[in-house]
């Protein structure tokens, strides 16, 4: 690279008047100052003298010792010898306006430092003052911008080639592919099969309504979905009708981002074989389930959901299926861990459930009282099982409102007051709550002993001891079991 920078645009006016008493020592501090590195080269080019402005430079160089009494041209890489040669001879014809070149030297370990050098005869003897600018930051930027560039370019040229092969793709594919504009739900682009669907406007699709893929009866919910996922950027699937068919078809939606600009890709694909021979009335069933306001949900047989419709989702405080979809119902349902296995336990033996009290709580830390009716379904594979979850929160404060009649021993209790110490009416009150404890879990199990003592977070043996002390149960039948 040939560096080519004016020098000595304008001469001291009269340097024997301004700069005569200066001294050796003086002059020396000048050129030193004046540059990062300097030489005092002999007219054959010979270094005599070296100066360094930082010792980092000095270091690199291989310390100026090993320059002392060397050839300037024997410091540098092959490639920079013809620019010594031009620089010396610059120097020694006295160019009033000489040309700083880029040099660069060679070190031990084979790199290279590189130096911007300009040099002035001084003297009579031909020797000359080398002035050397470090070069090692700008090399640094232009060596990272190189680098930059060509990484610009390679990712360049690989986003053409998958927009190519994506563009190909979405021309090529059978299924109908739609981009929507994310505010004003026009569409923004189509490939053939979908410009197929549409009512009037086959040619163009660009600039089109929805209305002119899907039929009016459908039309207010596709939009619901669309707002839907524009505010939680989640995908969905969604059922729809055709404008210009009338076929039913499944409309899977999902947010992209391009050029700034968040749009809708849409993929309209025809319902499943079952879906569609389904009858009219189970079709009208299931719109119905997912639209009642109890929750519903279809989980396997470990109590993972597959299904739930909206009542359910947002008991559990929830924005969307998918992430109620695989989760344990455990998760939301029970007071305690053992409580859904209690529940799951006796649809295997009885093949239903009805009216099992617990809490639900939601993802908003909201916890609601509900009644849940469970059935087990056989579908060949494994049993999956459906419930139906019933917030009963406003029904309970309502029958807590009412007049209730205390328990007979609650009654006994509040009868001792003023009889007995407090000391030993709290001892009393907690022996009933202890005892209404211990029957409740019993009676929640099946008297299933194990499954109580955990609900209660009590140890077997704890329990059985309890037991024995309330005379609840026979427990003569268990232990010797």
């Amino acid at each position: 690279m040939q560096w080519r920078i004016s020098a000595l645009v304008k001469t001291f006016v009269s340097p024997d008047a301004s700069l005569g008493e200066l001294d050796a020592q003086s002059v020396a501090t000048l050129i030193a100052t004046a540059s990062d590195i300097a030489l005092i080269v002999d007219a054959d080019g010979t270094i005599r003298d070296i100066a360094f402005q930082s010792d980092e430079l000095a270091s690199d160089l291989d310390t100026s010792d090993r320059w002392l009494g060397r050839k300037l041209l024997s410091t540098v890489v092959a490639d920079s010898r013809p620019k010594v040669t031009h620089l010396l001879a610059d120097a020694a014809a006295h160019n009033a306006r000489p040309k700083w070149r880029h040099i660069n030297h060679a070190t031990s370990d084979g790199r290279s430092i590189p130096v911007l050098y300009c040099a002035v005869q001084v003297g009579t003897d031909g020797r000359m003052v080398a002035f050397g600018r470090d070069l090692r930051a700008m090399s640094s930027l232009q060596q990272r911008l190189m680098t930059a560039q060509e990484t610009l370019e390679r990712d360049y040229s690989r986003m053409r080639e998958v927009e190519a092969r994506y563009r190909l793709l979405f021309q090529m594919s059978s299924e109908a592919v739609v981009i929507l504009d994310t505010v004003r739900h026009r569409v923004v682009e189509a490939n053939p099969a979908a410009r197929a669907m549409f009512a009037d406007h086959k040619d163009e699709a660009a600039g089109q309504a929805l209305s002119d893929i899907f039929s009016a009866d459908t039309l207010e919910s596709v939009q619901a979905h669309l707002g839907a996922i524009r505010v939680d950027g989640r995908p969905e699937e969604f059922p729809a009708t055709l404008a210009g068919t009338g076929a039913d078809v499944q409309v899977a939606a999902s947010l992209f981002r391009q050029e700034n600009a968040t749009l809708f890709l849409v993929r309209i694909s025809a319902q499943s074989p079952a879906v569609a021979a389904m009858p009219d009335v189970k079709r009208k069933l299931l719109k119905l389930v997912e639209s009642a306001p109890d929750g519903f949900v279809v989980a396997d047989s470990s109590g993972n959901i597959l299904t739930a419709n909206a009542a359910f989702l947002d008991l559990a405080g929830l924005a969307n299926e998918d992430l109620a979809r695989g989760e344990s119902l455990e998760r939301w349902v029970g007071n305690s861990g053992v409580e859904l296995d209690v529940l799951i336990t006796n649809l295997r033996q009885r093949g239903s459930v009805r009216f099992f009290t617990t809490a639900m709580r939601g993802e908003d830390g909201r916890v609601s009282q509900v009644e849940i009716s469970a059935v087990a379904i056989g579908n060949g594979g494994g049993p999956s099982y459906g419930f139906s979850i019933r917030n009963i929160g406003a029904r309970l404060q309502t029958e807590n409102k009412s007049a209730r009649p205390l328990p007979r021993s609650i009654e006994q209790l509040t009868e001792l007051i003023g009889r007995v110490s407090l000391k030993d009416l709290v001892r009393e009150s907690t022996d009933v709550i202890e005892k209404l404890c211990i029957e409740a879990a019993l009676e929640l199990t099946g008297d299933n002993r194990a499954s109580a003592a955990e609900m209660l977070g009590l140890s077997r043996q704890s329990l059985y001891v309890k037991l024995r002390r309330y005379g609840l149960g026979d427990l003569t039948a268990h232990e010797q079991n």
